[in-house]
């Protein structure tokens, strides 16, 4: 099991994440993709499912034409660890940003 981030880990990992903000009330991370049409938010979405299955990490996400809303926090911990900051970087690359 992956212990969840103490304060000085988030404080960096947020630092580190800008378009990543805390969720309210859960120990969470979120973000929304702005894509050109729902072509291409599916495609982001393909990959990086194929990402979040190698790392078996699976987001929240939500999906409407061209947006993608994703939340991350791992379940098995109850909040925030390592795992979901490497998929918000991975994601963030995967999504050219």
């Amino acid at each position: 099991m992956t212990g969840r981030l103490t304060d000085e880990e988030r404080r960096e990992a947020m630092a580190s994440l800008p378009g990543w903000i805390a969720v309210e009330g859960r120990d969470a991370i979120t973000r929304r993709f702005a894509f050109r049409d729902f072509s291409e938010a599916w495609g982001f979405m393909s990959r990086v499912a194929l990402v979040a299955e190698a790392m078996d990490h699976h987001p929240e996400w939500f999906n409407v034409y061209k947006t993608v809303e994703v939340t991350l926090s791992t379940h098995d911990a109850d909040g925030l660890t390592a795992k979901d900051v490497r998929l918000a970087r991975a994601m963030d690359q995967i999504a050219g940003i």
